[in-house]
């Protein structure tokens, strides 16, 4: 029997797919044909690092052959491969539609890791409240914002 990984933003097929691996809700493991699936919670999800690893862990315990997910880290990349499991990522859409594109054959095995931590936001440039051009220590953290930094002037007087 053929056993998938979706990861999933939540514990159902209608539940859409989280394109963090290591940092996802939950697994979803199913089998492609009959869609029977068993909902895995990411217990490595709020780990403070190496949640790539301890979630390549959990999915490797579960004797999958596939991993189906929007990216894959450089560390958790390396520990899937040893388990055996194929990485097929850029998914997205529901759980249900990544299983009926896995029976099609409509996704290619990844070859080279992705990103670390994807989904998070980058850092961007702050906001001065001075006269004249800000120049922020923005740090955007989480769902792509950016900066609310601590702007510094140049010339005029600071607000």
């Amino acid at each position: 029997m053929t056993k998938i990984c979706v990861t999933s933003s939540g514990p159902t097929l209608d539940s859409m797919v989280d394109p963090r691996f290591g940092r996802c809700a939950f697994f979803i493991i199913a089998d492609p044909k009959t869609y029977d699936f068993e909902a895995v919670p990411n217990q490595a999800a709020g780990a403070a690092g190496g949640a790539g690893i301890r979630a390549a862990q959990i999915v490797a315990s579960q004797n999958v052959n596939a991993v189906l997910t929007g990216s894959v880290g450089p560390n958790a990349f390396p520990a899937l491969q040893n388990a055996g499991v194929k990485i097929l990522a850029g998914v997205s859409g529901t759980v249900k539609s990544a299983l009926e594109k896995y029976n099609k054959n409509a996704f290619q095995e990844l070859i080279v890791p992705g990103p670390s931590n994807v989904g998070r936001g980058q850092g961007g440039p702050g906001r001065g409240l001075g006269m004249g051009y800000g120049y922020g220590l923005g740090i955007g953290r989480g769902m792509g914002r950016a900066g609310g930094g601590q702007g510094r002037h140049r010339g005029g007087r600071r607000y």
